[in-house]
């Protein structure tokens, strides 16, 4: 039988949230499922909440407003922050990421979350609203 985790993206006002949203979803009041993208990764891949057998969807309503809350101006947010926490030699990138997404380029939180949806879990699991 399917279990499915409803994110309301109502709720989504910004990348922690986002976390806390998608935490209480799969486990509960105060649930846990990631708080940053790597430890979402791993959670995607089982043995976090999720059913061992991988027979799970992730339903995202009012996605579209998820998509503001986590478009280019909290993706610069995010990257400002992560720009003195990353290893010297990948803090180019990471200011070119930057500038991009100051210039409304490049892909967002919203694309890079939708991104870890899809290709960490299988085929159908994201269904957006």
């Amino acid at each position: 039988m399917t279990v499915t985790y409803v994110i309301e993206g109502s709720e989504v006002t910004g990348l922690e949230r986002f976390w806390q949203v998608i935490g209480e979803a799969v486990n509960g009041p105060g649930g846990y499922f990631g708080r940053n993208f790597d430890a979402f990764a791993d959670c995607l891949g089982g043995g976090m909440g999720t059913p061992d057998d991988g027979d799970f969807v992730f339903e995202w309503r009012d996605h579209s407003l998820s998509a503001q809350a986590l478009g280019h101006e909290e993706t610069a947010r995010y990257l400002r922050q992560s720009l003195s926490r990353v290893h010297p030699t990948n803090r180019p990138a990471v200011q070119r990421r930057l500038d991009d997404a100051l210039a409304g380029r490049g892909p967002t939180l919203f694309d890079l979350l939708v991104d870890a949806l899809t290709s960490g879990t299988a085929p159908g699991t994201l269904r957006l609203m």
